[in-house]
């Protein structure tokens, strides 16, 4: 739709966060084959309550209390953290997020391009913030976010609603024209 809102259901401060504590390996190799089982496991070292607050964004209701429209807001969720990505391109790292109802990542950096690739081959945004001062049960408004990211733009300026209502810009790497095609 032509704008976006998203829920922060995770806010992780560690220097980096290891694909391996985005989804873990080993007792989930049986669900490689089961997205949605497999998204069961995500975050599950890092922040335990977070597949349950996903899954309460993706299937509740839309934000009315913000004043938003409905009709041309897209409503999704967002993880918000310092460096994602570290370790082993796996891309279930992103399709958990997915299958949860993610719609983009915040981060200050992205720990490897693959990480940010597998964000965008799964249709999330991958954001940046100069600052990780988000908390959750913030809601992050980028109006006319289609058009902007049909345009190329690489800042997003956004409304937080959260403890009180501020004005950010978050930015986001050039797209390819395949990238751009994917996202929207």
């Amino acid at each position: 739709t032509d704008n976006l809102v998203l829920k922060v259901v995770s806010e992780i401060h560690d220097p980096v966060t290891t694909t391996d504590e985005l989804i873990p390996s080993g007792e989930t190799s049986s669900y490689r084959s089961n997205p949605i089982g497999l998204a069961e496991f995500t975050l599950s070292r890092k922040d335990p309550a977070y597949v349950g607050r996903a899954k309460a964004v993706r299937d509740g209701e839309f934000p009315v209390e913000l004043g938003i429209d409905e009709q041309k807001t897209t409503y999704g969720r967002v993880v918000c953290s310092i460096k994602p990505g570290d370790g082993s391109a796996r891309e279930q790292a992103a399709s958990c997020q997915r299958v949860l109802g993610g719609v983009a990542n915040i981060a200050f950096e992205y720990a490897t391009k693959r990480y940010r690739s597998n964000l965008i081959n799964w249709g999330m945004l991958p954001l940046l913030s100069d600052k990780n001062d988000f908390e959750v049960g913030d809601y992050v408004y980028i109006e006319n976010v289609k058009e902007l990211i049909k345009s190329g733009a690489k800042e997003f300026p956004a409304t937080v609603f959260g403890k009180e209502k501020r004005q950010i810009t978050l930015k986001m790497d050039a797209l390819t024209e395949s990238e751009k095609e994917i996202i929207l």
